[in-house]
């Protein structure tokens, strides 16, 4: 199978159906990603086929929970789970936050080529960042221990919203590090197509 048929296999799996449009867009930024990574290292893998799986499908499973209408992916590396998201949720309005210079100018190339007026990108250290407006969903894809997340992202969270942290086990230890004025609501079993690991998302709400 090819790796287009894979992303479909893998979109049917978790019933997410999007235009052909945007499924190519997707595999664009794969091309992108690995094109990128040989010189700017945004991630230890380097095959696209596992990059589909370990990386792109994983970002979308949280598609049904991305339910804001401003989304900030703090520590967005190489654009994940952010760009995906953007390509799959066009209608929601997306800020890639990254201290990482290399990093930064990778996603903006990749905004641009990908077409996302929907993007915007942001090269600041997270927690001395100070918006105009703060963030209704804050998502994190493998950035720190959860008390970490919050302690750092916490204060761009606006009231009502909430700290998504996308994990692999279910994080029982991390969970209990939290500061007073951060409470988990939910953590959600996540299933990635192809990929034969645990995942998890913590719902996390500040007060």
């Amino acid at each position: 199978m090819t790796l287009a048929d894979n992303l479909h296999a893998g979109l049917a799996e978790m019933g997410l159906v999007l235009p052909p449009e945007r499924v190519l867009s997707l595999l664009k930024y794969l091309e992108l990603l690995a094109k990128w990574n040989k010189i700017y290292n945004l991630t230890a893998i380097r095959e696209q086929e596992r990059m589909l799986s370990q990386h792109l499908l994983d970002s979308l499973t949280v598609v049904p929970y991305v339910k804001g209408g401003g989304i900030l992916d703090v520590g967005s590396g190489g654009g994940l789970p952010g760009i995906p998201l953007a390509i799959a949720l066009p209608e929601k309005k997306f800020t890639l936050l990254d201290s990482n210079h290399k990093k930064a100018t990778f996603l903006k190339q990749a905004c641009i080529e990908l077409h996302l007026p929907n993007v915007t990108v942001v090269c600041e250290r997270v927690e001395s960042w100070q918006p105009k407006q703060n963030f209704e969903i804050i998502i994190s894809r493998a950035f720190s221990d959860l008390a970490l997340f919050a302690k750092l992202a916490g204060h761009l969270c606006a009231p009502d919203g909430v700290m998504l942290a996308m994990k692999g086990i279910e994080p029982h230890e991390e969970a209990l590090q939290l500061p007073e004025n951060v409470t988990v609501e939910q953590v959600i079993p996540l299933k990635v197509p192809m990929l034969d690991a645990e995942r998890h998302l913590v719902v996390m709400r500040v007060a």
